[in-house]
């Protein structure tokens, strides 16, 4: 059986809003090109990143504080033999206040444990998610290099 998406979950010691807003925040912890709005509800942004990765999201929900996801419409994935695996997909953020802490739970779901890409997405959302936007939260500051970047 494949696993239906990728997950990962981790807890800062900051405040749900500032969770939230680091989140929507995408420039702020994506490396690349991002274009258009990613804050408000049916907001829609690419993402492209050399001649590997285009995507376009669109803002299906923002629940102030609490949630945060977004729908590929489109996808290339230059990497892969289907280049659109990532279309249809959805991309989820909930935010939990746990006292002083604040949850993300993260998935990607239908990134499918049996797509081409699945290994490859999976260690980049570790980057970003696990990562980029905790370094965003915790310390302010954006993004550093991929570690796919400097591979040489």
């Amino acid at each position: 059986m494949n696993s239906q998406h990728f997950a990962l979950s981790y807890a800062v010691p900051h405040s749900a809003a500032e969770v939230f807003k680091a989140v929507t925040n995408v420039r702020g912890w994506w490396t690349g090109d991002v274009d258009g709005v990613a804050d408000v509800p049916g907001g829609e942004f690419t993402y492209r990143y050399a001649d590997l990765h285009y995507s376009r999201q669109l803002v299906t929900e923002l629940v102030p504080d609490a949630r945060v996801a977004w729908r590929v419409t489109e996808a290339r994935l230059t990497f892969t033999a289907d280049p659109a695996e990532w279309a249809g997909t959805e991309i989820v953020f909930d935010i939990v206040a746990q006292g002083a802490n604040t949850e993300i739970r993260f998935a990607h779901e239908g990134l499918r444990s049996d797509f081409e890409c699945f290994e490859a997405c999976s260690s980049a959302w570790g980057f970003f998610v696990g990562s980029s936007l905790r370094r965003l939260i915790t310390t302010g500051e954006g993004p550093t290099t991929p570690p796919w970047a400097t591979a040489g």
